[in-house]
Formats: structure tokens, C-alpha cells, sequence
């Protein structure tokens, strides 16, 4: 096994045991506010034999060599090994011809915070902790209370009003205690209060300004990087994400990183964050070393990906990787959900729609070539928010046909599927 070395700031270098459950480097505190990460002897990682890694069976916990926890400690519902499917239709559409889509509604609790979940929760069970807790709007809540109740902890789940109802249902029938609370500001001073005060293990960010969530669940996150390279026996030239704090796009990059430091892969992939509110964008744009918050014009129906300022963490998997940030608003997502669906018979939540938008505007923009790799990474199941993208929709008529209305009904419904005009 790789043994990690410590926790390592971002920004400036500074060191922490990897056994304390930080996400925010103490000496920069502040405006200067700065995540962690993992980091892992050098040498361990160009020693790392990446195939006789992807060659083992079962979850993600098959890359446990490049993981923070041992794996006969993972907490694990045989996360991960999510499809990359080629999607020539909806390239087609977008005028991509080497379009892909990273599955990650295949995992159990159909998101892609499974990851981050089963290592977080192996952590914190490893370390002695009896209650895990998260600031969620849905997905991070649900998946949490899944691997909280299959490690025999508690999970308190802070979320808002207004939250996604099947996600609602799905977090309290996993166990979850769910809290709504109308001022969603107080998600975090409540977190920070169970973390001090009653030893909460938090696997989500709780601090202003923003730091992203635990860095050592955030390792998970890298596996998503080390499938895609060999799904495609390369690094893409683009991964495109939905981004809110950036959890997932730090931990993709420091997974190709990973890769590229192994040998595995000669190029690291760009990557795209797609926004709600254009922070991180902002900030690439001024060249800033912070990301400041930006004024919220709209509520995002991708609720997941609401905020309105992003991390350091995202900011420097950016600048890393040559990538761009792109800001897509509501206009024409419900519809292009449908489209997706319609084209690859793949549902997938509205956050994660978001990077097909972003890459339409970067194929018109003429950033993107048709000939380019493009991956987008879906990372939710679209029967995660069907009260936000079917609120509009009329409801079905009920057919009060005669046995023998039914053939007349059965002609009429094919009239409708030739001339598209099927409710």
C-alpha cells in the first residue's frame, strides 16, 4: 500500500496529520482561505502498477494503494466501475465527434458523492467517530446517510428549504437525520457546532469563506480520473463538470495528476467547470488568487449547484490543467435533459446536464474542436429532481377506451409517433 504523508495546503505548503479531519489550512485562515489535500511519497506514486490495479475486481477500493484508508478498512456498496459510454447521437447534436459520458448515476446511491462517502466514512470509523454530518441540498446527504448506516454510525444531514423532494425522502429512509432549516445559512454554524462541541466527524464544507469538503473523502474522488484513462487507454482532451465548490473537480485533476506522475497517461486532460453564477470564471478571467463571491442573479433549478462562490481548491485545478470555467444559467436545460434522454436513453439530473450546455458553448466558441475527446461527467441520476424538471408539465389525460375503441387508439398513437406530436 501507498502510505499517504500528510495533508498538505494548497496554497502555501503547510503540513497536518493526515489522521485530523481538516479541510481548511489554519495558516490561511481568512480571506486567503485554502483547502487541503493528500499527498503521497513521489516515488510511491511512479511505482504505482496502475494495471495490476484496474486488472482487480470489485469497487473503486481496487485503487486502494492510491487511497488514503487501508482497504480491508473501506466501508463500501461497490461504488464506482461507472460506464463511459461514446454518445454519437448527442455528439451529433453538439457537433462532437468523439463525445462521452462518465455514468456516475450508476452508483448505489445514484450519485457521484458515493465516493467521496465511502472513504470519508471509512475514515471517520477508522478514527473512532459515532456521527457523521454534512451540509447537502440532496445527493452528498443521501449518500452519506447510506455508508453511515452500513458503518453502524449516525449521520445528521443539514440541508434547507426548498431541498429536492425525492431527495428528502431517499436521505431520511437511509437513516439520515435530516434537518430543514428555513435560513440555510445556519447549515454550517450547526455543523460547526457538532464538530466542536460533540465531535462530529463533517465531510462537507462549514466554514466561511468556502474550503470544500474533508480532504481525505475527497480522495475518492480520483478514481472517476484513474476509470476514464482506462476506459480510454488515454487522457481525454476534455472532462467537463458540473461544479459548485469544486470537491470533484480537484480530486478528478489530482487523479490524472496521479496518473501522469505514473507514467500512465502523456497529457493531462482540461478541465471545464460548469457553473451556475460564474465565480470561478471571475476569477480566471482577473487572474485573481482568491475566488470572491458573485452576485446571484437567478435560483439555479440545479439546486446542487447553487452557490455563489467556489473554492480555491477549483481554482487551482483549473490553472493546473489549462481549464476554463463556463457559467450556464436555466435557459434551455430541462430541455436539453430531455434531449440527452432522448438520444442516449440515459435520465440524468439537471446539474448534470449542465456540462453538455457548457460544451455547446465551447464548440461554438470554436475552443472546442469536433475532432477533440470530449468527456462529460454526469453525476447524478435525473429521478433525483423530477419535481424541478417536470413542475411545467400538463397532467396525462386518463384514455376511457372501449375494447373495441382499442385498435382506433392504437392507429391514432401511431399517427402521433410519426408526426411527433406524443404528449
Amino acid at each position: 500500500m501507498t502510505e499517504p504523508l500528510a495533508l498538505q495546503c494548497l496554497r502555501c505548503g503547510t503540513r497536518y496529520p493526515v489522521q485530523a479531519n481538516r479541510s481548511g489550512c489554519a495558516a490561511c485562515d481568512g480571506k486567503q482561505a485554502s483547502n487541503l489535500r493528500v499527498i503521497y511519497h513521489p516515488h510511491d506514486i511512479q511505482r504505482w502498477n496502475f494495471a495490476s490495479a484496474q486488472a482487480k475486481s470489485g469497487s473503486m477500493w481496487r485503487y486502494a494503494d492510491m487511497l488514503p484508508v487501508p482497504r480491508e478498512h473501506a466501508v463500501s456498496l461497490n461504488e464506482g466501475g461507472t460506464p463511459l459510454h461514446a454518445a454519437p447521437r448527442m455528439g451529433q447534436a453538439l457537433w462532437l465527434a468523439k463525445l462521452f459520458i462518465k455514468d456516475e448515476s450508476r452508483n448505489p446511491t445514484q450519485s457521484y458523492k458515493d465516493r467521496v462517502s465511502s472513504v470519508a466514512v471509512s475514515h471517520a470509523k477508522l478514527a473512532g467517530a459515532s456521527v457523521v454530518a454534512t451540509a447537502s441540498s440532496g445527493n452528498a446527504g443521501a449518500s452519506l446517510a447510506a455508508y453511515a448506516s452500513r458503518a453502524g454510525l449516525a449521520c445528521v444531514v443539514a440541508s434547507m428549504k426548498g431541498a429536492s423532494g425525492p431527495m428528502v425522502s431517499q436521505i431520511r429512509k437511509l437513516g439520515g437525520h435530516l434537518v430543514l432549516l428555513e435560513d440555510k445559512a445556519l447549515r454550517w454554524p450547526l455543523l460547526a457546532e457538532g464538530a466542536a462541541r460533540h465531535g462530529w466527524y463533517v465531510t462537507s464544507p462549514y466554514s466561511t469563506p468556502v474550503i470544500g469538503s474533508t480532504a481525505v473523502g475527497i480522495e475518492g474522488y480520483k478514481t472517476i480520473a484513474y476509470e476514464i484513462a482506462a476506459d480510454l487507454g488515454f487522457a481525454p482532451d476534455w472532462i467537463i463538470m458540473p461544479v459548485c465548490y469544486g470537491d470533484a473537480l480537484a480530486g478528478v485533476a489530482q487523479g490524472f495528476q496521479d496518473l501522469l506522475s505514473a507514467g500512465q497517461i502523456a497529457k493531462l486532460p482540461r478541465l471545464v467547470a460548469a457553473e451556475a453564477h460564474g465565480s470561478l470564471a471571475h476569477a480566471l478571467q482577473a487572474r485573481a488568487d482568491v475566488v470572491e463571491a458573485v452576485h446571484a442573479e437567478y435560483v439555479p433549478l440545479a439546486a446542487s449547484v447553487g452557490a455563489n462562490q467556489s473554492t480555491y481548491q477549483a481554482l487551482h485545478a483549473l490553472r493546473t490543467t489549462e481549464g476554463l470555467a463556463v457559467k450556464v444559467g436555466n435557459e434551455g436545460l430541462v430541455a436539453l435533459q430531455e434531449l440527452i434522454a432522448a438520444r442516449e436513453g440515459l435520465l440524468l439530473e439537471l446539474a448534470s446536464v449542465m456540462p453538455f450546455a457548457a460544451a455547446r458553448q465551447l464548440e461554438r466558441t470554436g475552443l472546442i474542436t469536433r475532432n477533440d475527446t470530449v468527456v462529460c461527467v454526469a453525476t447524478a441520476s435525473g429521478l433525483k429532481d423530477t419535481d424541478k424538471s417536470t413542475a411545467t408539465w400538463d397532467e396525462l389525460p386518463i384514455v376511457n377506451a372501449a375494447a373495441a375503441q382499442i385498435s382506433e387508439l392504437a392507429s391514432d398513437m401511431n399517427n402521433r409517433l410519426r408526426f411527433g406530436t406524443c404528449p
